[in-house]
């Protein structure tokens, strides 16, 4: 099923038991490439990013779910339009597979009808677990972010998680963002990674 103008890739996200997120992965990538699915199901992803945790006094790369008994799913899927607006109608054979690999608990939609991410989530989840490259050195690309100078952000890690401030300056070459917080009635300047601030 080649993609066209009524067919278009989306990403979903599953339902799994905790615990079960790697399993059902590498479960539904077997049932995939053996059903010949390849072309209507493509990356299949346990959202998780790297943090650095101290073990034993010494500094260690973990890798933590960002949704714990979550499971993301891209796939091609027939968009329709109808009197509510432009939905997006998963194949019937797929949805029965996903639905029946074990330890799979549904699809993250409305009743038995799959929601899919906007484009726009789906690119930040990307972005964030390192499935899509914020730069692209050879060609010199400048990083696209959802705030600018001057715009009101949230910060969401670190010792002024969930301050609300106003960004200063964006450093592209150390991927940091200075944002200005209101500490004990003054501005104060906080660096922040890219990753760590989000637009309000």
């Amino acid at each position: 099923m080649a993609e066209s103008q009524n067919f278009v890739k989306k990403w979903y996200i599953i339902h799994t038991y905790s615990g079960y997120e790697k399993k059902v992965k590498t479960d539904l990538e077997k049932r995939v490439e053996s059903l010949n699915f390849t072309d209507k199901v493509f990356r299949i992803i346990v959202p998780e990013e790297e943090k650095i945790e101290m073990v034993r006094g010494k500094k260690k790369k973990v890798a933590r779910k960002l949704f714990p008994g979550y499971v993301m799913v891209e796939m091609l899927v027939k968009k329709e339009e109808t009197l509510e607006g432009i939905g997006h109608k998963v194949d019937s054979d797929v949805w029965y597979v996903i639905r029946n690999t074990a330890g799979v608990t549904g699809f993250v939609g409305i009743g038995a009808e799959p929601i899919p991410l906007e484009d726009e989530e789906a690119v930040h989840l990307l972005r964030k677990i390192g499935i899509i490259e914020k730069s692209d050195k050879n060609k010199g690309t400048v990083i696209e972010l959802p705030y600018k100078v001057n715009e009101k952000v949230k910060i969401i890690e670190g010792p002024f998680e969930n301050s609300i401030g106003e960004v200063a300056s964006i450093d592209y070459e150390h991927k940091k963002v200075k944002v200005m917080i209101d500490i004990f009635g003054r501005m104060t300047p906080t660096e922040v990674g890219f990753e760590g601030v989000d637009k309000l």
